[in-house]
C-alpha cells in the first residue's frame, strides 16, 4: 500500500477577486407621499474587511444621524427599516441595535420578488454602464459610481 500525502487544496481564485472588488453599500429613503426619496449614505467598505454585526451596526448609527438631520419630522413618527436576511443583519448583536435606535423592522420573507426588484435593476443597470471599465485606484471608482448615482432622475429611487 501506498504512502498518503497530504496535498494542499486548490486555491480559490473568486475569494481573491471578491476582496479586490470594491463594495458599497446604499441606504435609500423611501417617505411615500412628498416625493423626497433617494440616497441617505452610501459606505465604501475598506480593503479586507468584511460585513459583520459591529461593522453593519456602527453603519446603522451612521444612518440614524443622517436621519435626524435630513428627515428630522419624521424621526418622531418613526421608520421602518427594511433590509434581508444577511447574516450581518440578523446578528443578536444588530438586532440590539436596531432597538436601541427605534427602528422597526418588518419580518422579511426570503424572498420577495416586488422587493428584489429595486435591487437588481439598480445593480444591472450598473453593470451595463461600467461594463469593460478598469479603474487604476478606488477613489476612480467611487467617483464613476457617484456621477452615476447623481445622474439618476428621482423615480429611479
Amino acid at each position: 500500500m501506498g504512502a498518503w500525502r497530504l496535498t494542499p487544496p486548490p486555491k480559490n481564485s473568486k475569494c481573491k477577486n471578491r476582496l479586490e472588488k470594491l463594495v458599497a453599500t446604499i441606504y435609500l429613503f423611501f417617505g411615500g407621499a412628498g416625493g423626497q426619496d433617494g440616497i441617505l449614505l452610501i459606505d465604501y467598505l475598506p480593503k479586507g474587511q468584511i460585513i459583520n454585526a459591529e461593522y453593519y451596526s456602527s453603519l446603522l448609527v451612521q444612518l440614524k444621524d443622517i436621519l435626524k438631520e435630513k428627515r428630522r419630522e419624521k424621526v418622531t413618527k418613526g421608520f421602518l427599516f427594511l433590509h434581508d436576511n444577511a447574516p450581518a443583519h440578523q446578528a443578536l448583536a444588530t438586532q440590539k441595535k436596531l432597538t436601541y435606535l427605534g427602528f422597526q423592522c418588518p419580518d422579511h420573507p426570503s424572498y420577495s420578488p416586488n422587493l428584489a426588484r429595486r435591487t437588481t435593476t439598480c445593480s444591472l443597470d450598473w453593470k451595463k454602464q461600467m461594463k469593460g471599465r478598469h479603474f487604476s485606484s478606488d477613489a476612480e471608482a467611487i467617483a464613476a459610481a457617484k456621477t452615476w448615482l447623481d445622474g439618476q432622475s428621482s423615480d429611479f429611487f
